[in-house]
């Protein structure tokens, strides 16, 4: 399957590697397909993901771990109809990157050289803004069937581990 992309040009894709978000995304109700890229290498930080309805529509997302951010929460009844979940082991979760200025919450103390690899795959540079990421709506996504959804979290507890240091 072709599809174009301002970001990526044209590309061909796998029909069976799309992703649908049956209920879109938040502000992108209309925007249900879409394709997730990476860049080469063993451990990639960031990943786009690609409206194929839109061309220029295309999110930067990370896995929360990069940024020891990690989630307890419970789909309610239509979340888990809605993606299809058989094993828990098919969970994927993203969040949502984006550079801007805002209060809102987001992703701080990111390690100096973390924040500079992600600064350059996204394009900035540590002049520019700081990368923040939608921490309290995750996207939620069954890698096995290919279905997701943006999980809004009303209320987030944070909690800090502490572990003894080496001597």
């Amino acid at each position: 399957m072709e599809i174009k992309s301002s970001f990526f040009g044209e590309q061909s894709i796998d029909p069976s590697t799309i992703i649908n978000f049956p209920n879109g995304i938040p502000g992108f109700e209309n925007q249900t397909r879409f394709k997730l890229f990476h860049q080469e290498g063993d451990n990639p930080l960031i990943f786009w993901l690609q409206s194929l309805d839109d061309e220029s529509l295309v999110f930067s997302v990370a896995q929360p771990s990069i940024f020891n951010i990690t989630y307890s929460f419970v789909l309610n009844d239509t979340e888990e109809a809605t993606l299809g979940i058989e094993d828990p082991a098919d969970i994927l979760i993203l969040i949502i990157l984006h550079k801007g200025e805002s209060d809102q919450p987001t992703i701080k103390g990111v390690i100096q050289s973390l924040k500079t690899r992600a600064l350059s795959l996204l394009g900035a540079t540590s002049d520019q803004p700081a990368i923040k990421g939608a921490i309290r709506s995750p996207l939620v996504i069954n890698s096995a069937k290919r279905i997701g959804l943006q999980k809004v979290l009303t209320q987030m507890d944070q909690s800090i581990t502490l572990t003894e240091a080496s001597q």
